[in-house]
Formats: structure tokens, C-alpha cells, sequence
């Protein structure tokens, strides 16, 4: 009877001890063991406002670099000063450089008027006897254009010759910087407009990077006149500097 005992005793305590010389778990060590592996709610939630920081913080970058240049276009296409605090006459609605109006350089080869885009322009534009006006005129943008010191890059100065006649030779050598284009008067007064009372050469007309005619000079400008004038271009200058670069490709024949 004490070996029944005995063995059932063994057989009772059996289990237990097989399980642990096994190194198996208790069922409530399982369950731990089990939820400790699962996903924090609270690692995810992290993550998540980490990447939202993150994208927070690329977009504050970006808009950082783009400051400049957003806040020149404003300066100059939003909030450019009125009209009585330049010397020049703001043209409003601006008038676009037309894409299609057909020129000739003096040699006679074919050009598109739109290829000046992309450069300040002081234009001019006249018959080609070039009487007093015309060579005022001509002599007054070339002086502004090299009043400009490091910025004169990012201007030229044009002659619209508006008619078929020779060019003077004693202005020749005066215009080697300069851009001469004939085309025809009638188109070239379907952009440009003078004054009223006054006549398409009497004035100095100012076209933006974008071939834009937003500005005229008054008619017959004088020295006086020009350091006036000069004032409105260094506003204009400054407020598109982020933006306008110097040079542009030079005209080929089209």
C-alpha cells in the first residue's frame, strides 16, 4: 500500500517536473511574453507626428529659399510705386511686345521683334534720317543704359527705324552696342503709343524682361530729364533683380 502511495505521489508530481527540467512556461508567462511583442500605440502615434514635423520643416525650408524671388515678382508686378512717384508715365494696362511683327537688322536679315524678350529695353523709334529727336533720343539711352554700371547688362537700348531710308553714317559708329531693327511704323505704333499731342519719336519708351511696354519717358527728354529717368530705372532694377538676369542669346536670323 505505501508503494500505491508512492507511485501515485510520483505520477502527481510528475508533470510539474518533467515541464520544468523542459523549460516550459506557465500559461500566464505565455501571455506576457505575447503582448509584450505587439506594436506600442504610443511608438506609432510618435512616428507619425515625426514624419508630420519632418514635412512641416522641408516646407518652411523651401518657402525660406523662395522668399527673394516671391517677394521681388510682388515688388514689381503687386506693389510697384503709383504712377506720381516716377518720373515715368506707367502704362496700365501693360502692352505685350506682339510675338508675330516681322524686322530687319540693317544687313537686311530677317527677325522676329519677340526675340528682344528676355532684357530691360529703352527703345526708340524713328525714320532713318534720324533727325534732332532721333539722335537725342539715342544718345540719351545709350548714357542711361551705361549709368547702370554693373547692372548695364541687363539692358539694351533699341532703335525701331520705321522706315526704309539710309542710315546716317556719322551715328554708325555710335550705335555698335546698340540693337537697330526696321520695322514698320504701323505696327510698331500698334505697341508703342505716344503721348497725346506728341509724336512716336519724341519719347523713350521702357519694356520689361517679359516684353512688356510698361513705362514712357516724357516727350523731348533733356539731361535734367535723363537723371530723372534714371531713378525710375534703378527702382525697376532693384525690384526684379532676384529674377532678371543679364544677358540674353543674341538675335539670329530668322
Amino acid at each position: 500500500m505505501s508503494g500505491s502511495n508512492s507511485s501515485d505521489a510520483s505520477l502527481a508530481r510528475g508533470p510539474d517536473l518533467s515541464a520544468r527540467s523542459a523549460g516550459a512556461t506557465a500559461p500566464d508567462e505565455l501571455l506576457g511574453l505575447t503582448v509584450h511583442t505587439l506594436p506600442q500605440a504610443g511608438d506609432a502615434l510618435a512616428t507619425m507626428q515625426r514624419s508630420r514635423r519632418g514635412r512641416w520643416q522641408m516646407l518652411g525650408l523651401l518657402l525660406v529659399c523662395a522668399a527673394p524671388v516671391i517677394a521681388s515678382y510682388g515688388t514689381y508686378y503687386v506693389s510697384r510705386p503709383e504712377g506720381r512717384r516716377n518720373f515715368g508715365e506707367l502704362i496700365e494696362p501693360q502692352r505685350p511686345l506682339p510675338a508675330t511683327l516681322r524686322a530687319t537688322s540693317p544687313d537686311g536679315a530677317p527677325h522676329l521683334l519677340d526675340e528682344l524678350r528676355g532684357q530691360w529695353l529703352l527703345v526708340s523709334a524713328a525714320g532713318g534720317a534720324c533727325a534732332d529727336n532721333c539722335r537725342n533720343n539715342l544718345y540719351l539711352q545709350r548714357q542711361l543704359r551705361e549709368s547702370m554700371g554693373r547692372d548695364k547688362d541687363r539692358m539694351d537700348w533699341v532703335w525701331l527705324v520705321t522706315d526704309d531710308a539710309p542710315l546716317p553714317a556719322d551715328i554708325g559708329p555710335a550705335l555698335a552696342q546698340a540693337t537697330v531693327l526696321r520695322a514698320p511704323q504701323q505696327e510698331v505704333q500698334q505697341w508703342l503709343a505716344p503721348a497725346e499731342g506728341h509724336a512716336l519719336d519724341e519719347h523713350v519708351y521702357v519694356v520689361d524682361p517679359q516684353g512688356n511696354w510698361m513705362m514712357r519717358f516724357p516727350a523731348r527728354l533733356d539731361r535734367a530729364g535723363a537723371a530723372r529717368a534714371k531713378r525710375d530705372l534703378e527702382r525697376l532694377l532693384r525690384a526684379s533683380s532676384s529674377w532678371d538676369k543679364a544677358g540674353r542669346e543674341p538675335l539670329e536670323p530668322r
